[in-house]
Parts: structure tokens; C-alpha cells; sequence
């Protein structure tokens, strides 16, 4: 297996490599599984994928997500990303499949609203547009590692509250259904993930993080968006351009990514494939600790 750096400090290329290879050998995991803990977003080409191998790829790294009410997927363990409508044509730029994939173009972490956090994400490119669409990466390993250590060490111990409502908020009013709402009441998560591996500590933060444990409102948003915005600096990312048969995934612990426009008129199908940290990956007191984390 050869490894390609990307990004600047951080992502990869694999080489030599495929998703049965993974889903099939150990020594092939182990090799994948240190490159996703050194580089964080790792990138598989020319990949013949289908819902069975990347399936079985992802159980690899974990228990599989069950996705989530109001998404398409609801109930499997693959989330559709897809422009397609029932009737196999691409949806209106202003229907209601539109506005949710445009929240994906906000900064995020995945299942950072969720009870159970995510380690991994696994996406793959089934049908893409001919521009445009790509997928943004930032490290908040090195982002963190950037900090004033006395902003750092505060971090450490600072709790952001996160909602899948309030990101849905930004794009528009009521995108959230009350489902939604009901099934993913707010949650509340250490500031700094650190890796169990390396020790290595990360930025944990999204679009779905709108308060700090302990600060007034204002002051809680103004410093989540002021670290969001110094780890997503231009010069810092790495941009993602898709490629049929392309396979990317990362660690949710130490990326944010976005989705970046494509044209309304083309069809896109992506498949993602999520994984639920587990204490071996370091979620173990990443949780509030105190009577409202369980409310």
C-alpha cells in the first residue's frame, strides 16, 4: 500500500488498496486503520463500490450508524445523498430534498447531535455532477495544535452544545421536522477530542455546536465561531474533487468538512456509511459530566 499525502499536515491517497481488501484481511485494516489515525481524511480511487462492500469496509472500523428519521436511508445503515426525486428526475433548487443537501455545504462535523458520536465517515461517489460538488476538508488536529496554549488549556475542559435543529436553522426555518426535533434533543461535548493512539488533541466543533457550557449565549457563539473560523482559514483545507468510483473517508473526531455547490440541473448520488465512536476511540468522558447530559 503506498500513502499519497494531500492536504497541508494532514490526508492521504491509498494505493494499492481496495475496500474488499480492507473488509477481507487483517493486515490490510491494520494498514488503513494507522493512516486514518496519522492523516484523518484518506481518499480511495477507481473503487468498484456497492452497498454490500462498503458495507462490510466500514464494519471494519466499528458499529454502523442506523440512520436517522427524516433522512433518506431512514432505518438502514446507509444515508442517500441524492438529487434524484421519486420520479427519477432532479429536484427543484427550492424543494425540500434541495435545502437539506445545502446544509451539508455549512461547516459540520457528523453526528456530532447524536447521543453516540461518530468516529468515521465513509462517502462514495456513485453518480456525480461534471462540475462543481466537491467536498472541503479542514484538520481541527492541527487547528487545536495552532491555538495559544492558554486558549488550548481552557479548551480542554470547555463543553459546546450541539443541535441538529440549530444547523437546520441557518438554512431555513422548520427544515428540522418535528420528528427530527423530538428524536435529537441537544447534546453536549468536550471542545477537545483527543486521540487514544497518538494522544493528539482536536477542535471538536460543527455547524450543529450553537452554546459553551457556562458562557452566556452570545459570548458561547462568538468563540465557536471565531475557533471555526480560524480552522477553516483560507490555505488550510484540503479540496476534495470527485471521480466516479471515489471512496473518502475521515475521522470525525479531528475534520470538519463542507460540501461546496454543484449545478441544480445535474444528478448526484452519493452513499454514506457512518461509524459510531466507541471507548476505544476515545469517547469516554467526551460527554457533560452532570445531571443535563442525560436529560
Amino acid at each position: 500500500m503506498d500513502v499519497i499525502p494531500l492536504g497541508p499536515g494532514f490526508g492521504a491517497e491509498l494505493r494499492g488498496v481496495t475496500l474488499a481488501d480492507v473488509a477481507g484481511n487483517d493486515a490490510a485494516y491494520s494498514a488503513v486503520r494507522a493512516a486514518f489515525e496519522e492523516y484523518s481524511v484518506l481518499v480511495f480511487r477507481g473503487q468498484q463500490v456497492n452497498d454490500d462492500i462498503q458495507l462490510a469496509f466500514s464494519r471494519r472500523f466499528g458499529p454502523p450508524e442506523v440512520t436517522k428519521v427524516g433522512s433518506m436511508g431512514t432505518g438502514s445503515h446507509f444515508v442517500i445523498l441524492s438529487t434524484f426525486g421519486p420520479n427519477g428526475k432532479v429536484v427543484p433548487a427550492d424543494h425540500r430534498q434541495s435545502l437539506r443537501s445545502k446544509a451539508n455545504q455549512l461547516w459540520h462535523t457528523d453526528s456530532s447531535f447524536k447521543r453516540v458520536p461518530a468516529l468515521t465517515s465513509i462517502l462514495s461517489a456513485r453518480i456525480i455532477p461534471e462540475h462543481g460538488g466537491e467536498t472541503e476538508f479542514v484538520s481541527t488536529r492541527l487547528a487545536f495544535e495552532r491555538l495559544d496554549k492558554a486558549l488550548a488549556e481552557r479548551l480542554e475542559s470547555s463543553f459546546a452544545w450541539h443541535s441538529y435543529a440549530h444547523s437546520r436553522s441557518q438554512i431555513a426555518a422548520g427544515l428540522a421536522t418535528p420528528d427530527e426535533v423530538n428524536a435529537l434533543p441537544p447534546v453536549c461535548w468536550r471542545m477537545v477530542w483527543r486521540n487514544p493512539v497518538n494522544g493528539r488533541g482536536a477542535l471538536y466543533l460543527a455547524s450543529h455546536a450553537y452554546g459553551v457550557e457556562g458562557m452566556d449565549e452570545a459570548a458561547g457563539k462568538a468563540l465557536i465561531d471565531e475557533l471555526t473560523a480560524a480552522a477553516t482559514a483560507p490555505g488550510l483545507g484540503y479540496l476534495h474533487q470527485w471521480r466516479q468510483g471515489d471512496v473518502v473517508m475521515w475521522d470525525n473526531r479531528a475534520t470538519m468538512h463542507r460540501g461546496r455547490p454543484w449545478p441544480a440541473h445535474e444528478g448526484r448520488l452519493m452513499i454514506r456509511t457512518t461509524i459510531s465512536a466507541t471507548e476505544a476511540d476515545g469517547v469516554a468522558g467526551m460527554g457533560l459530566p452532570s445531571p443535563q447530559a442525560a436529560e
